[in-house]
Parts: structure tokens; C-alpha cells; sequence
């Protein structure tokens, strides 16, 4: 295998953490701006509510949170010497997909399967 699994995770960790880092600002400057505000921002026709972007970039972090921990899964079928094997099959991960995806569990015709 060509793909370095290591570099691909280090790589994706570090663009994940620093999404993360981001949307954690913007999360506390949505917060921050409207703590003493009593603004009926439900009906503001100039747009989307304040509640509804906070939730919207909450929902982000929590994405950030729990692709950071299909890292360190992925890291930790590394170490235990299963990485690029396929949790449903058993079979090899193709590069292609770990390369793409390196928090891969399966190969392309499982993931395929909706059981």
C-alpha cells in the first residue's frame, strides 16, 4: 500500500481541529452577541433567526467533535493492525477509499449495502 495512513490522519486531524477551532469562535460570537440582547429575532424579516445559526454551527461543531473521534478510531485500528480491513467483510479497503476517506470502517461494496 502506497497510501501513508499516518500523513492521511495527521493531515485530516489537522484540517478537523482547525474547523473545529473556528466554528468554536463563531459558536461563542453567537452567543456572546445575543446574551443581553431581548430582540424578537423569531420574526426578523431580514433573514435566518439567531437560534436557528446557532444551531446550525452547534450542529457543525458536533460534526467536527465526532469526525476527530473517527480519527482516533481509525489511529487506534492502526496500532492493532487492522487498518484498511473492512469491519463487515473482512476484506481489504481499496487505497482509493482511504485515500479519500481515512477514517474508512468499510470497503466500498459494504458501504454500499444499507443492512
Amino acid at each position: 500500500m502506497s497510501f501513508d495512513a499516518v500523513a492521511g490522519l495527521d493531515d485530516l486531524e489537522r484540517r478537523t481541529t482547525e474547523r473545529l477551532a473556528a466554528l468554536t469562535g463563531d459558536y461563542e460570537g453567537i452567543v456572546e452577541a445575543t446574551k443581553d440582547s431581548n430582540a424578537d429575532d423569531e420574526h426578523d424579516p431580514e433573514g435566518s433567526t439567531i437560534a436557528f445559526e446557532r444551531s446550525q454551527v452547534g450542529t457543525l461543531v458536533e460534526d467536527a467533535r465526532h469526525q476527530l473521534a473517527e480519527i482516533a478510531a481509525a489511529r487506534e485500528r492502526l496500532t492493532q493492525g487492522n487498518y484498511g480491513t473492512c469491519e463487515r467483510c473482512g476484506g481489504p479497503i481499496g487505497e482509493g477509499r482511504l485515500e479519500a476517506r481515512p477514517t474508512a470502517r468499510t470497503c466500498i461494496a459494504c458501504a454500499g449495502r444499507h443492512t
